[in-house]
């Protein structure tokens, strides 16, 4: 399941949020002789909080996750109303296993943006994972409601997910067809509903989805394996073994081709 990477703050946009620590942030004379109005302490303490969010996001991209938890401990020192660091934050205490920590960093970042889509989609995938698919659907609907969110897509695709894991088929194909109505480029929705029809029976229209997450050149063994099973069943030999090759020339370490090489054994 995807998930937005740090309620959609992402690490560029964060460089171009940042705002400079040097003089003339203080309000003394730039070199028109014009005084710059000066920034408040509150914005004052966004702006630290939103530095060492960025410094956070980067030591736990680079895996380095209690450098991490460090800097994101300090931007929620310097202004704990700022949502984006609850996210990361979140993030961190997932990685490690500390969910209730988690949750609760997930939930402040929606109680701090509750019409924001990021901070809804990442509460509703984490409460998926954690078994409350029920209560995670009102936060994919809510981050799907804005407006302004940029990945609609994305929180539906979760939403039909999850609704698998409530074995709500129907519900699950509704949201990736809408979700593909939002991106028809979405992968790992196309993935999904490439699975989920092949799962129901209808290998058909399955085999057109995944040419369609074919055609996007992004390769997963899932998808290989999945593309051997639809042309198996099809009947279509050729297809299904040059899925196949595919699978174990380029990913011969995975489990999916050990058993796609194991079913295919005499």
């Amino acid at each position: 399941m995807r998930v937005d990477r740090w309620g959609g703050v992402l690490l560029c946009a964060l460089l171009a949020g940042c705002v400079s620590t040097g003089g003339s942030r203080s309000g003394s004379e730039d070199s028109s002789g014009d005084h710059l109005p000066r920034t408040s302490k509150a914005q004052q303490a966004e702006d630290a909080a939103r530095i060492h969010t960025e410094l956070g996001q980067h030591y736990l991209e680079g895996g380095d996750l209690q450098t991490a938890m460090e800097k994101l401990t300090k931007a929620l020192q310097f202004d704990d109303n700022y949502a984006p660091a609850h996210t990361v934050i979140a993030v961190v205490y997932e990685r490690i296993n500390d969910l209730p920590n988690a949750e609760l960093h997930y939930r402040r970042a929606v109680a701090l943006e509750p019409a924001k889509g990021g901070p809804n989609n990442n509460l509703g995938a984490f409460l998926c994972r954690e078994g409350k698919p029920q209560e995670a659907e009102a936060y994919f609907r809510k981050a799907v409601a804005d407006p302004f969110y940029k990945t609609p897509d994305v929180a539906l695709t979760n939403a039909g997910v999850c609704q698998l894991k409530s074995n709500n088929a129907a519900a699950a194909q509704a949201d990736f067809r809408e979700a593909l109505q939002k991106n028809p480029n979405n992968a790992e929705t196309l993935f999904q509903l490439a699975n989920l029809l092949y799962q129901g029976g209808d290998a058909f229209r399955a085999r057109a989805f995944l040419q369609r997450f074919d055609a996007l050149g992004r390769p997963s063994p899932d998808a290989y394996r999945l593309g051997y099973l639809i042309e198996s069943r099809l009947g279509n030999t050729d297809a299904a073994q040059s899925y196949r090759q595919r699978l174990l020339s380029q990913f011969p370490d995975s489990d999916q081709a050990r058993t796609i090489d194991q079913s295919a054994s005499p």
